[in-house]
């Protein structure tokens, strides 16, 4: 009996003992977490409805990709060139505008556009691996994006002949990638709306001379030879990122000055013996911005009138 009263006095004793812990921890400082186990925000799900996978705020923090920095696009004012080209297939191309689709992608991001300021030297260039251009044609900045060839290409100044109506554009040297692009015949100067001024790099749609072309030299007529709307071989052309253009401009000269210039009045009628005659020069442009009236068929025939100033 003394055996079992002294046992249980001692599970008695353990007891009390392990109640007083249990005490204890009631009162004591809770246990702190790390930052990296805390969520400040509601958690994100990805996949799909049946394997989607819960990912922490923390890890889309750490995911997420930088912003972008795309390249500006670019649109050629009406006194700026710029090259007009479309790739081989027609899909992808630059027409002077700043607007893009993802239907028929642009590029004008990043284009080359040169100030024409007057006769002198200018280049003007495209590129297609830029991240606006692929965002537009592959929906991704660094989508995988090939262009080869080209269906049409050209020099171009917007609104050349109102304001330089006798420029020449004489392209230099064409350039895939920074090199040198065989050239197969000269180009020649005209426009196809008397607004523009274009010189054609390769235009398979134009086979014969339209009724303005011309060089520094003068107009050019009968068949494509030396000069022709196809100066390059689009086969050869091959893949490309991008292509650069130089070129001369000539024939930018003003006005002439007011002394030599002759003032015809009204109801005058201006022949081209009077203009030759004229103990001052008329030329062809002050004789045609006069008040009276210019027969286009005179100033033709007169030796004297410029065909295309160089």
């Amino acid at each position: 009996m003394k055996y079992k009263r002294s046992f249980s006095l001692l599970c008695a004793a353990a007891l009390s003992v392990l109640c007083a812990g249990c005490a204890g921890s009631e009162t004591s400082e809770p246990v702190q977490t790390t930052e990296a186990s805390v969520t400040t925000s509601a958690p994100v799900t990805t996949g799909t409805p049946e394997t989607g996978t819960q990912l922490s705020s923390e890890t889309v923090l750490v995911t997420s990709a930088a912003p972008i920095e795309l390249e500006p696009a670019i649109a050629a004012a009406d006194d700026e060139a710029f090259l007009y080209i479309n790739d081989g297939r027609v899909y992808i191309g630059y027409t002077g505008e700043a607007e893009s689709s993802y239907q028929m992608p642009r590029m004008c991001y990043d284009a080359g556009v040169a100030k024409i300021t007057g006769d002198g030297q200018y280049t003007v260039s495209v590129r297609n691996d830029t991240k606006a251009l692929r965002l537009d044609a592959t929906k991704d900045p660094e989508g995988d994006l090939r262009v080869s060839g080209c269906q049409f290409a050209a020099v171009v100044i917007n609104k050349g002949s109102l304001l330089y109506p006798h420029m020449c554009i004489e392209i230099n040297e064409i350039r895939k990638d920074g090199k040198p692009v065989e050239m197969i015949a000269k180009n020649y100067t005209s426009s196809d709306n008397q607004i523009e001024m274009r010189a054609n790099i390769y235009n398979q749609w134009v086979n014969a001379f339209p009724k303005d072309a011309h060089t520094a030299d003068g107009p050019v007529t009968g068949e494509f030879g030396e000069y022709s709307a196809q100066i390059i071989d689009p086969d050869k052309l091959g893949e490309w990122t991008k292509i650069e253009v130089d070129f001369t401009v000539k024939g930018c000269s003003g006005p002439l000055p007011a002394a030599t210039t002759t003032s015809v009045p009204q109801d005058a009628e201006l022949t081209t013996a009077s203009a030759v005659s004229s103990d001052t020069t008329v030329s062809t442009e002050t004789a045609l911005s006069s008040e009276s009236t210019v027969s286009s068929s005179a100033a033709a025939a007169s030796s004297s009138a410029p065909k295309a100033a160089s």
